[in-house]
């Protein structure tokens, strides 16, 4: 099967941004899909609130977005907004949660797993604990790569590093949208088969950063618990852009404000 015949997922839009109506073991099937036919790489953008907020203000991004062979409803407000829509999403697609499911369930075919970002020595520390909780998962090697812009030079040495490892997957964890302007400007010279943006479970798998406990993170609250931790850091997400997102979905759902 080849990239222009598979099977068509069914989506929705939200602010004029596709989201697929898909679960994790639907993301599951097609990354492993995908392993298999090994023709090409393709990236899957885990997207919340704040993800579509940021398509709101920049026309690269939502092009970055629209661009994604998956764009997954990581936040509840995308799972409700698609229930409202008439898909039967019980869960979103959580991140940490999808990384973790993927890992555990297909251990045994022998994939080959790269990290790709994280604080200095936390894709390292992912690595160890991941071999030490799953001691047959292949993790063919690791990178943290500077906060700062890198390099031409750089750039294609943390390519030829990644690709001499040959990865099946490349799980990304630079936060959103750098996370995904990496993958779509990366697709095309990298080898392996699926890159998959996944935010903050690189801090959250190796303890760095707390999780929200989990009747918090299953009840569309973890935000909550995120700002009461980093106030600093993400009162401008979660306030500012939550009030704008509700904003702008009510317009839309009303017919008042067309979104391209």
């Amino acid at each position: 099967m080849t990239p222009s015949t598979q099977p068509k997922t069914p989506s929705f839009t939200v602010l004029g941004v596709r989201v697929d109506a898909v679960q994790i073991p639907d993301v599951v099937a097609r990354m492993e899909h995908w392993i298999g036919q090994r023709d090409a790489c393709r990236y899957i953008a885990v997207t919340d609130m704040h993800s579509l907020m940021q398509a709101q203000h920049a026309a690269s991004f939502k092009e970055i977005l629209a661009n994604a062979d998956l764009t997954v409803p990581d936040g509840f407000p995308l799972v409700w907004l698609g229930r409202r829509k008439g898909f039967a999403l019980r869960r979103r697609v959580y991140g940490p949660e999808l990384m973790d499911r993927f890992c555990t369930e297909t251990v045994a075919r022998g994939y080959r797993h790269y990290l790709y970002g994280g604080a200095p020595g936390v894709a390292k520390d992912l690595a160890n604990r991941l071999k030490a909780r799953l001691p047959a998962l292949q993790i063919a090697g690791s990178y943290c790569p500077p906060f700062r812009p890198l390099t031409q030079e750089e750039d294609d040495e943390a390519v030829s590093r990644i690709n001499e490892t040959r990865p099946d997957i490349v799980w990304v964890g630079l936060g959103a949208p750098k996370q995904e302007r990496w993958m779509a400007e990366h697709q095309g010279r990298l080898s392996a088969s699926v890159l998959v943006g996944v935010g903050a479970a690189f801090d959250f798998h190796t303890g760095r950063i707390a999780q929200a406990p989990e009747w918090m993170r299953e009840h569309g609250l973890e935000w909550l618990f995120r700002l009461s931790r980093e106030p600093a850091r993400l009162w401008r997400r979660y306030l500012l852009y939550g009030t704008e997102f509700i904003a702008l979905v009510l317009l839309e759902s009303l017919g008042l404000k067309k979104f391209y």
